[in-house]
């Protein structure tokens, strides 16, 4: 099977935000900001090659034949509860998208993902679905989201993160080979609590005032 591939985008808004993200003084507000301005600049990426087709156009001066996009609607499906900060950016890029949720939350002793809530269109085998998550550390969440997504029938999936660690990168690698994955930097690595290093604290918790 093909090797999944990985998309880091360098641009240097994108990396300027992210450094923003990171520090530990910026406010709950700010952070919100920053993850929803960071989901619109790395949508640009993760929609780059959507398929176009050619329509009938009526401008001011005259009419043409010109590119739009064809296909049905991609759907948004972020993972509860941080992959929320990046669906406003998406929305406001593509706001006919459909939108999905997964809600799983991490067992702190296994680490394995555990679900509480799937809610998805029922044409999701007809849609290009993208995947919405802050942080892919130990890969848990994203490759069972992928495995109830494809279960229910999904079968064009992108991956959108923030930061990824390579334990991530290699569990996704193992399991949803055939998955793309879209993200702003890939960190050194997890400490022994799986969070990633230096990365940018729990997204979650900082989203939502938590902590």
């Amino acid at each position: 099977m093909q090797a999944m591939p990985v998309h880091c985008v360098e641009h240097p808004l994108v990396q300027h935000k992210l450094t923003m993200l990171r520090e530990r003084t910026t406010t709950t507000a700010d952070f919100r900001t920053l993850l929803r301005e960071l989901g619109y600049l790395l949508g640009y990426e993760v929609t780059r090659d959507l398929p176009l087709q050619m329509q009938l156009t009526h401008t001011p001066l005259e009419s043409m034949v010109a590119p739009t996009l064809s296909g049905k609607k991609l759907c948004l499906v972020p993972i509860l509860r941080a992959g929320m900060g990046l669906l406003d950016g998406l929305l406001a890029l593509v706001p006919s998208a459909r939108v999905g949720l997964i809600g799983l939350y991490r067992d702190h002793d296994t680490l394995e993902a555990v679900e509480y809530y799937f809610k998805i269109p029922d044409d999701i085998a007809e849609r290009l679905v993208i995947v919405l998550d802050v942080m892919l550390a130990t890969g848990h969440s994203a490759a069972a989201a992928m495995g109830r997504l494809k279960a229910a029938g999904a079968v064009n999936l992108r991956l959108l993160c923030v930061l990824a660690a390579p334990e991530g990168l290699a569990m996704m690698a193992q399991q949803h080979p055939d998955v793309p994955i879209f993200c702003a930097a890939v960190d050194r690595g997890l400490d022994e609590q799986a969070y990633i290093r230096p990365g940018l604290g729990d997204a979650g918790d900082r989203l939502y005032g938590l902590k």
